[in-house]
């Protein structure tokens, strides 16, 4: 089925439907599982439920009230009780918006004294004190700090429905979980309080585009940023007032004003037409939540800042204060090209202090080997009557140098696997082949063969090659998982208990010896998820296999037995992307719940949980050092996470669709994304900065992979077409002076045509796979489609 075919084929990547209901439940993992993994605490806390009268921390209660006081004193008491529960709970933010409202200032709050049932809402145990029942919800917005490897820690879920109550400032770590303040759905929706007259919101709006329209070029192109989140704030301050022809009117006046980019957003924006519309709404809540983030340079800024209060527009300064982010930076004002170049996603550009943190990207020192002669080396010697002309060894490991890199992370950063008798020999096989590595460039472009899928009825969903190049496996609609041996040598199970107790233990083959040949077949196929597979990933020892679905669970396979071994229940909603860590053992998980989840082959649970895209995490990858992942978002951003301590020390933003490929270049410094927009971009890492644009693709790229040395980039895209592209010149004579780094000022050249080496289309089969082997021949896999 899957035959070495040169006519290729089309695969279409189904997405379920997110309003589907919650999957079935998978089996349980096996006993085996369960026994190496620590038994986890409970997560912190569950939905704000109302507060039983064990641990409900009231509020105050009111100096003497008589019975003759006014519902006016009343009120204003319980308003004053409230803000002294928000403040207890450090609610600083929600503690704010209900003053504005009100017209308190913070004295008015007066010297109550505090409960002591409000000092704190974790008790000694981590339980969360059943008050936080009735204030605003914190959200965990990065992973519960558990030390890889060792005990398991305070693990909270950050799933759809699920918050942990916490009383820590923003930005505080409270027993390894970092939490963020943020409101809850009505708190959210009361922002948009009444505060001008509803007819002249058109002509607020038009104001300030006739005087953006008409400011100088320079200033135009910064200030333009504010078009759509003021746009968007405007018109749900009127839905949410219930002014709903206002509303229609300036939605049908100024929509097709925005950047073609948004359309997916103002699509759904305008189905809000309602106030009933906008609660459980989650564009809504995600773009009111996260403050919209606009870079903009200081003359820009004091040009906008004195025309509102000219025009006394008080209207516009407001949403600017409250639901904006600027970022402002010294220096000249950017170009229209930099700033379409950076902006795009659901929630503006980053922050520049996001992209600050240090990162190790350079590459961990390899262990060293004597790799022996081969025997073609030595028949070579014998014929020729001289020893072979050998490469020198630093070609033989490609682009990992023995040396200790000075960007390297500490060896012992994080735990590895130690390296087993069978690992250390496929590293010398590694390094042989490597010898023999065909050197890529310009004037030596790979060979490429093409897996076709041939009536792949089932709906090819996800594919992945082996390191070695000898197994390749297909996860399908219907739910199987289907392995191919694309090698003579065919895939056999162990044998039984009873055979394997007739063998020689000590005998030289007894990996041979062990294995049953009643059962050799070319194809194998795993049962056992229920809905859609949408990622498959080989260990790096080949031993192993991951599959995830649909149905929320990530599943390890034996590729000894072709059984499943464990069940990894974490995610509530699909799974869109699993992945192996280069040294195996941990692998990370992406899916429909916003989150990514890193984990252990022995941990049922996960390690880590890492939280802060806006929409679902479409893609994720291991760092070649295995200390950071990467993950791409239908918010239209790829994060960077730090395994360590679950921190996000970057966040790229300048695709203008969901990503859905992601691919690290060999040395570690650099990131190829590939979205929906058909663009790839360059990411230097170490930096923070996008480095390059290559344009040619006009579907979207699911496939992205570097040459074994890093000289060529293959993209492979659903527009029939795998591209190859010039790393090197793509990566040479880089701006990342200080300056460029401070303010985004890049300039990324016009030079696509130049870096793409050749386009190779199929008949009509869309590329979902791509991979290097060893020797540098490059490998393409989809499912043909006959549409």
């Amino acid at each position: 089925m899957a035959a070495l075919h040169e006519e290729p084929a089309e695969v279409v990547v189904v997405k379920p439907d997110p309003d589907a209901g919650t999957p079935p439940q998978p089996p349980a993992a096996p006993p085996v599982a369960a026994a190496a993994a620590p038994a986890a605490p409970p997560a912190p806390a569950v939905e704000g439920e109302a507060a039983g009268s064990g641990g409900e921390a009231a509020p105050p209660k009111p100096a003497a009230a008589g019975p003759a006081a006014s519902p006016a004193a009343l009120d204003r008491q319980t308003l004053v009780a409230v803000l002294q529960f928000l403040r207890r709970s450090n609610l600083r933010e929600s503690e704010e918006i209900l003053r504005r409202e009100a017209r308190l200032l913070g004295d008015d709050l007066g010297a109550a004294a505090l409960s002591p049932a409000g000092a704190g809402l974790l008790g000694p145990g981590g339980d969360a004190d059943s008050a936080g029942g009735e204030a605003l919800l914190s959200r965990v917005t990065a992973a519960a700090a558990i030390p890889i490897g060792g005990t398991v820690a305070t693990v909270a879920s950050s799933s759809p429905g699920v918050a942990a109550v916490a009383a820590v400032p923003p930005g505080k770590v409270e027993r390894g979980v970092v939490v963020e303040d943020q409101p809850d759905v009505s708190a959210v929706l009361s922002a948009y309080n009444q505060q001008g007259d509803p007819t002249l919101y058109e002509e607020y709006y038009s104001g300030l585009k006739h005087f953006i329209e008409c400011s100088l070029d320079c200033h135009r192109a910064e200030l333009s940023q504010l078009f759509y989140p003021l746009f968007v704030h405007m018109y749900l301050e009127l839905v949410y007032n219930q002014h709903e022809s206002e509303a229609k009117s300036f939605f049908e006046r100024f929509h097709g004003d925005q950047e073609c980019y948004y359309q997916d957003d103002l699509r759904v924006l305008s189905s809000l037409t309602k106030k009933e519309h906008m609660k459980g709404n989650e564009t809504m809540l995600d773009f009111r939540t996260s403050k919209f983030v606009l870079r903009i340079s200081r003359d820009s800024y004091q040009l906008l800042k004195r025309h509102l209060q000219e025009k006394q527009n008080n209207q516009i300064w407001n949403i600017v204060q409250e639901h904006l982010y600027i970022d402002i930076f010294d220096g000249m004002p950017r170009s229209k090209q930099q700033i379409d170049a950076m902006v795009g996603s659901l929630a503006g550009e980053a922050k520049r202090e996001a992209n600050k943190a240090k990162v190790f990207f350079g590459l961990l020192k390899e262990p060293e080997f004597d790799v022996p002669l081969d025997d073609e080396d030595e028949e070579g010697e014998n014929e020729e009557g001289k020893p072979k002309k050998k490469k020198p060894r630093k070609d033989s490991v490609g682009s990992k140098s023995k040396k200790q890199d000075p960007n390297a992370p500490p060896q012992n950063r994080i735990p590895l696997p130690e390296l087993k008798d069978s690992d250390k020999l496929d590293k010398v096989m590694n390094m042989k082949e490597a010898a023999r590595r065909v050197r890529l460039g310009p004037e030596c472009l790979p060979s490429i063969c093409f897996y076709t899928f041939l009536n792949a009825y089932q709906g090819l969903t996800a594919v992945d090659i082996t390191d070695d190049s000898s197994m390749i496996v297909g996860g399908f609609a219907d739910s199987t998982v289907r392995v191919w041996s694309v090698t003579p040598k065919k895939l056999r199970s162990v044998k039984t208990a009873a055979d394997l107790s007739l063998i020689d233990k000590e005998s030289d083959d007894v990996l041979e010896r062990i294995m049953d040949e009643k059962t050799a077949s070319e194809l194998k196929i795993l049962y056992g998820h229920s809905g859609p597979v949408y990622g498959t990933s080989f260990s790096p020892d080949r031993n192993y296999l991951l599959s995830c679905s649909e149905d929320g669970t990530v599943r390890l396979w034996s590729l000894q037995t072709f059984t499943c071994l464990v069940g990894y229940k974490g995610h509530n909603y699909p799974v869109w992307d699993t992945q192996f860590s280069p040294y195996g053992y941990y692998f990370v998980s992406g899916g429909h719940d916003r989150v990514a989840r890193l984990w252990a082959t022995d941990h049922y649970q996960p390690l880590r949980i890492f939280a802060g895209h806006l929409a679902d995490v479409t893609c994720t990858r291991f760092h070649p050092n295995s200390n950071y992942i990467a993950t791409g978002s239908a918010d239209r951003t790829i994060r960077l996470w730090d395994v360590l301590n679950g921190n996000c020390v970057r966040i790229f933003t300048g695709h203008k669709g969901p990503i859905h490929s992601l691919a690290f270049s060999p040395n570690g410094r650099f990131l190829a994304t590939g979205a929906t927009d058909g663009r790839v971009l360059l990411w230097d890492i170490g930096h923070g900065l996008m480095v390059g644009e290559l344009k040619g693709h006009t579907d979207t790229i699911y496939a992205l992979r570097f040459s074994r040395d890093g000289e060529i980039l293959a993209s492979g895209s659903m527009d029939n077409t795998v591209r190859l592209w010039d790393a090197v010149k793509a990566f040479e004579d880089l701006e990342t002076d200080d300056f460029t780094t401070a303010t985004g000022h890049i300039n990324l050249p016009e030079n696509s045509q130049d870096l793409l080496l050749g386009t190779y289309m199929t008949k009509s089969t869309p590329v979902v796979h791509l991979h290097f082997t060893r020797r540098n021949l490059l490998l393409a896999a989809g499912a043909y489609s006959s549409q």
